[in-house]
């Protein structure tokens, strides 16, 4: 069952439910796409409705960040897990292993890739590792895109893990929902960390909706400008539709005979 937060509409579940969610589409070979939401996804999508379309046709959209755990509570009274893409990549990669069900990562640099191969030769021995695939940082050409598409498909892979950043994956994973046969989830930033490019930051900050100032210290230049119009114009909205949701619930009161 989805709820809407502003712009996206969200999965609801325990955090368990997902992944035996997940781990049923590989049984049903079913080309579809997963979105990992936060507040940019969702500010990205409230910007452009086109976007907005392509994250509200996946089959599963989860709860990232805290926030929009707050907010299914506050809009919708639902006491939701929080569904982090940094838990649910080595949670199915744990998973995926001790299944032997082959995998495949698609983005990301080509040094990310390398890392990423490593980490799980190491921390998962028993991974079948279909393929990593590092695209050009430019638009494929239709013979790319093809070659790309069938190197996939034939690479025995059941699960695409895609790793281009939002909202440039979600973007892709939608072109390729019937081409790519498997299902398609976009781990975003969630692979750096997991490899120890970069760090994740505490617990506790992680539980106190924080932790994307400490994402910002990491990466000043690159997402000051990010948070500071994202979370701003999240805490906007998000207030609106608290505001509407009280008008909606008095209006019956005001309009006895509507």
């Amino acid at each position: 069952m989805k709820k809407a937060i502003i712009s996206l509409n969200i999965t609801t579940g325990s955090y368990r439910m997902f992944i035996d969610n997940i781990l049923a589409l590989i049984n049903d070979v079913t080309s579809c796409y997963i979105c990992v939401a936060n507040v940019h996804m969702l500010v990205e999508a409230y910007n452009d409705p086109r976007f907005a379309s392509i994250v509200n046709k996946s089959v599963m959209t989860t709860p990232d960040g805290m926030p929009l755990v707050w907010s299914m509570n506050i809009l919708h009274g639902i006491k939701q897990d929080r569904v982090a893409g940094m838990d649910l990549l080595p949670d199915l990669l744990k998973e995926t292993s001790e299944k032997q069900i082959p995998v495949y990562f698609y983005g990301g640099t080509q040094e990310m890739l390398n890392k990423t191969k490593q980490f799980i030769i190491t921390k998962y021995p028993g991974s079948v590792l279909a393929g990593l695939h590092s695209p050009p940082f430019r638009e494929l050409t239709k013979i790319e895109e093809n070659d790309i598409v069938e190197k996939i498909n034939q690479s025995g892979a059941k699960i695409l893990f895609v790793a281009l950043g939002c909202p440039k994956q979600e973007k892709w994973m939608a072109s390729m929902k019937g081409r790519i046969m498997m299902p398609m989830i976009g781990i975003g930033g969630a692979l750096p960390v997991m490899v120890g490019l970069q760090k994740r930051a505490p617990e506790w900050l992680q539980k106190t909706s924080l932790e994307w100032l400490y994402r910002l210290t990491q990466e000043p230049k690159r997402l000051f400008k990010r948070y500071a119009i994202t979370n701003s114009s999240f805490i906007w909205l998000l207030f609106k539709a608290v505001v509407q949701k009280k008008i909606s619930k008095r209006s019956p009161e005001l309009h006895p005979y509507k």
